[in-house]
């Protein structure tokens, strides 16, 4: 993987999107229109199982009295998605990026089926890494699919619909969710939603076959898959599984796990993302360590907001639910004004703003633990940070294409998704640790603790979540002005 300058023969490959004579239009022009709307649709649904099943799933969890396991039914999504990517990389730079895409749409549905079937808890464990198998296949073979399949142009574009079409699962998942588990039982939630993976399917399969279908250089010989890299992407995710395990459980005897996991991470790491990306050297390797910045410490945060207007402020749960629910908007709002062709030469300096609003939003959360601050300050603060969030995530994407030639597209998208999943559970795992250590309770509480509504965590703990995160934010600032190669 090598960061590449933006030149024109790499911003213009012979890609069937910009064949002579091709029409070309927008992204729903005649074209592009049911490749566009396909692949759409399975972010549509991916969006739609992220909003929706983590309403339900304290239900289940107490219904198959696995409590104790509650927060691996999270970390087992993804432990395993870290894996897929780099297997899915890998396929789709050799093969295409259509089976992989429809390995992992199928497996994803499986998944959830299994979870919605499960007798007891582990079953539901494992229908869990089966989703998280599927999902990492999907995300990065989508990548493949818009680096071949649509002009540089249009990739902007293509993105930006990506996050809008986060925004109604953002409002409507959590509402449809908790409605079927109280009519209908948790079961139907995690059942039903595979019913809509048919029409992504239908739609994006052949238009992938006939536009991004087989490998990037067909007359180039076909290389064998690089077995180290699997066993590191084997590694990463099996060292961030005993990390998170190690921070759940905040004793000596978890200093072993928390060992063999750094361990096994460092050199995974180290071998799965681009040279320089840990000390943020220009170009592709700090697009792909803002990344992992950026989505890490803003999840870490949003995972306690609910829970701290539940217990702290005595919001219901939906309530606390419905504080959040502007920024699917505003993310893909900050999406789209990126994707504006005029603003292109902008990219940098939006992306320092975007990472500065973050900043801001995580560090104003907690000052509604004073009682004379209102409510409402949240929601404010964090349609601000979505709007951050939707530049920066979606621009990071952009760049990343720009540097990548056709056939390492997807090795380096397996490696920027690899620094977002890792970065997520990684920070996950370091905030619940200093919630917990606080008194705030263990981290595979926090959901069951703000759908009973319980009280008495101590705001000193949620403070020493929203500060640091906060902080790493504000480090993506200075990460984000060396995106662009000398």
């Amino acid at each position: 993987m090598s960061a590449l300058e933006p030149r024109d023969d790499v911003d213009a490959p012979p890609l069937a999107a910009e064949a002579p004579g091709a029409e070309t239009g927008g992204v729903l022009g005649r074209t592009y229109r049911a490749l566009s709307i396909g692949i759409v649709s399975v972010v549509f649904l991916i969006a739609f199982e992220a909003t929706a099943v983590g309403t339900a799933m304290p239900v289940a969890a107490r219904e198959l009295h696995g409590i104790p396991l509650y927060a691996f039914a999270f970390s087992a999504y993804f432990t395993t998605s870290l894996f897929a990517m780099v297997l899915s990389g890998q396929w789709a730079d050799r093969r295409g990026p259509l089976a992989p895409l429809a390995t992992g749409i199928s497996a994803f549905a499986a998944g959830l089926l299994l979870c919605g079937t499960a007798g007891s808890m582990w079953v539901f464990v494992a229908g869990r890494a089966v989703q998280g198998l599927g999902g990492g296949l999907v995300i990065v073979a989508l990548y493949v699919v818009i680096s071949r399949a649509y002009p540089k142009r249009l990739q902007p574009s293509i993105l930006a619909a990506f996050a809008a079409s986060w925004v109604i699962p953002s409002v409507v998942g959590p509402l449809a969710a908790g409605s079927v588990t109280e009519h209908l039982g948790w079961r139907w939630v995690f059942v039903g939603i595979p019913v809509l993976v048919v029409f992504p399917l239908a739609l994006a399969l052949p238009a992938i076959r006939r536009r991004a279908s087989g490998p990037a250089d067909p007359s180039a010989p076909v290389e064998p898959y690089d077995r180290r890299r699997i066993l590191l992407a084997l590694g990463i995710s099996l060292g961030a599984a005993l990390l998170q395990y190690a921070g759940q459980e905040l004793n000596w005897f978890a200093l072993l796990p928390a060992a063999v996991g750094v361990a096994l991470l460092v050199p995974a790491v180290r071998g799965l993302l681009p040279p320089g990306t840990g000390r943020a050297a220009r170009g592709l390797p700090s697009v792909v360590l803002l990344r992992g910045v950026a989505a890490g410490s803003f999840i870490a945060a949003e995972s306690f907001v609910p829970l701290m207007l539940v217990t702290q402020r005595g919001l219901s749960p939906t309530m606390a639910g419905f504080s959040l629910a502007a920024g699917g908007g505003t993310w893909a709002l900050g999406s789209y004004v990126q994707s504006r062709p005029r603003l292109e030469r902008y990219r940098e300096r939006m992306m320092v703003g975007g990472m500065v609003l973050v900043a801001a939003a995580i560090g104003a959360a907690p000052s509604v633990l004073i009682d004379s601050v209102p409510v409402w300050t949240v929601a404010v603060a964090w349609a601000f940070g979505c709007f951050g969030m939707g530049v920066v995530i979606a621009s990071t994407s952009v760049l990343l294409l720009k540097l990548s030639a056709p056939e390492e597209a997807g090795a380096n998208s397996a490696a920027l998704q690899i620094s977002d999943g890792l970065s997520n559970v990684l920070l996950l795992a370091a905030g619940g640790a200093a919630f917990a250590a606080l008194g705030g309770g263990a981290v595979g509480a926090v959901h069951e603790a703000a759908q009973a509504g319980a009280a008495g965590s101590h705001p000193a703990a949620f403070a020493a979540v929203f500060l640091p995160m906060a902080g790493v934010a504000l480090g993506g600032a200075w990460v984000a002005v060396r995106v662009r190669p000398r």
